[in-house]
């Protein structure tokens, strides 16, 4: 039997899990920690009106992406009965991924009329205006003749018109209101970074975010911008209405809220075409322009969400039955390889080392994926398909072990029994493995929440466990079996595990 190819699959194999290990170790990599182990914030979302599965399954799908946008990994996003649960892991601003899964609006593109102050309210009864809201006065107009834009090469020049005091008297319009009055003329307030200072006077919807494809944050010659690309419908209704509102602002109206005005092309002299895409520019830091590229991107929720509930989860409960899982996991492991070890000898340490190969790669891998993009997390439901793993991977060491025996005490000899053993046994281990990957595929994609964590981390054991008895047990035993001082040895000899005489060449 050649051995070469032997030693080389035995040697790759190490090489790739220790290496892999020690890479991740070095890194400063470990697996992420579920909300369950690490703690975190869980909040309940209850829609306004009963939804369908469709409208939920939308919803979930918004929140999911809307999450993960803004670079957390390992949130669950579920429903419960017709409630949304969102469960956060232990972050620095949870409030703020909170606040961004909150926003429920639509968006609309609006032309800024005007400025207006704070809302002051009339003192007196009677004193409230009501009726429609009055025209801005001819001088706080922003028009492209008030504000007087003047490009230059790299920016522009323009005029600051202050707010047009009539409307300080006037309430800000209803969320409900604006979205249900597209057509009509608003008064909404601006965030701190919008420019609409604090609130201002829209005019008529030119176009809803269904027109957005999609939007990313950019640091572009020392700022933040939000690059837009625009769908096909979209790209010719914004040209035409940034066209109509040249040199003037347009603001992007979220849920009641004006989260951006943006005045149209400063820096350009004439009107000229956006194609399929946009910039929008301003004073913005990172997160207000990666909060702004989600907003774009995500906008609109089929339905509004209530805030029923939120707490925060503490780590303690589920570290205590982590704790006692693994105590319980490590007890009966040892235990297992004890017996291993007594009853097959040599063959026993191959158990114990295999399950090291396997245990530094599994460890290297979740540390990996939970750093990427995946996001992966480990929690209790992930442990525990680790856990029933380890029965399956021991099992595939009985398989190839009592066929090796078999054949032993058939009168072959150890050395040409640990090859032709293998044969017979990999296929009933590739078989075996090959239902419990699949029952793990099946389960994953039908459940939901922790269910799919148990059945990822019992999915990707079985896979190691094939890879591992392939390149790496079966080897190991082939080279022991070559090996009379190992397979003859007095007390952990691999004849006396398998229960023959010394092998016989």
């Amino acid at each position: 039997m050649n051995r070469r190819p032997l030693v080389v699959s035995l040697l790759v194999s190490v090489v790739i899990a220790l290496g892999a290990l020690a890479a991740t170790v070095a890194a400063g990599w470990a697996p992420r920690l579920g909300l369950d182990l690490a703690g975190g914030s869980e909040v309940v979302y209850q829609p306004a009106r009963h939804i369908n599965s469709g409208e939920m399954a939308t919803t979930i799908s918004i929140i999911r992406n809307r999450i993960d946008g803004a670079g957390v990994s390992g949130a669950q996003v579920q429903s419960q009965g017709n409630d949304v649960v969102v469960e956060l892991p232990n972050i620095k601003n949870p409030q703020r991924i909170i606040d961004l899964v909150g926003t429920t609006a639509q968006m609309l593109f609006r032309p800024v009329l005007c400025n207006a102050p704070a809302y002051s309210p009339p003192k007196g009864k009677g004193a409230s205006p009501s009726g429609s809201l009055p025209a801005c006065a001819a001088q706080y107009q922003l028009t492209a003749a008030n504000l007087d834009v003047r490009p230059t090469t790299t920016s522009y020049t323009a005029n600051t018109i202050p707010p047009d005091p009539v409307f300080a008297s006037y309430p800000s319009t209803s969320p409900t209101v604006d979205y249900a009055e597209k057509n009509q003329e608003v008064l909404l307030p601006g965030t701190p970074s919008s420019g609409c200072s604090p609130r201002c006077v829209l005019g008529p919807a030119g176009l809803t975010g269904k027109a957005i494809a999609s939007a990313t944050a950019q640091f572009v010659n020392s700022q933040w911008v939000v690059d837009v690309t625009l769908t096909g419908k979209g790209a010719s209704q914004w040209n035409a209405f940034a066209a109509k509102n040249f040199h003037q602002e347009i603001g992007i109206d979220l849920g009641g809220e004006v989260i951006s005005a943006p005045l149209t092309q400063p820096t350009n002299s004439t009107f000229q075409s956006f194609g399929n895409s946009v910039q929008i520019s301003g004073s913005f830091t990172e997160t207000q322009a990666k909060d702004l590229a989600l907003d774009l991107t995500y906008g609109a929720l089929p339905v509004k969400l209530n805030q029923v509930n939120k707490q925060i989860v503490t780590p303690t409960l589920g570290r205590s039955s982590l704790r006692a899982g693994l105590a319980a996991g490590i007890g009966g492991l040892v235990l297992v390889l004890l017996y291993m070890i007594f009853y097959y000898r040599g063959l026993g340490i191959v158990v114990v080392s295999g399950l090291v190969v396997t245990g530094g790669l599994l460890w290297a891998i979740i540390s990996a994926l939970g750093r990427s993009g995946v996001g992966l997390t480990l929690d209790l439901s992930g442990v525990t398909g680790l856990i029933v793993s380890v029965g399956i991977t021991v099992d595939s060491y009985i398989v190839y072990f009592e066929r090796l025996k078999d054949e032993a005490r058939a009168g072959r000899s150890i050395r040409t029994s640990v090859a032709s053993s293998f044969k017979g046994a990999f296929r009933t281990v590739l078989a075996a493995d090959l239902v419990s990957l699949a029952a793990a595929v099946v389960l994953y994609l039908l459940s939901i929440g922790t269910v799919r964590g148990f059945a990822f981390f019992l999915g990707l054991s079985t896979l190691l466990d094939i890879f591992t008895t392939y390149f790496f047990t079966r080897p190991l035993v082939m080279l022991l079996g070559q090996s009379r001082v190992v397979t003859e040895a007095r007390v952990i000899g691999v004849a006396r595990g398998l229960a023959v005489e010394g092998d016989e060449r």
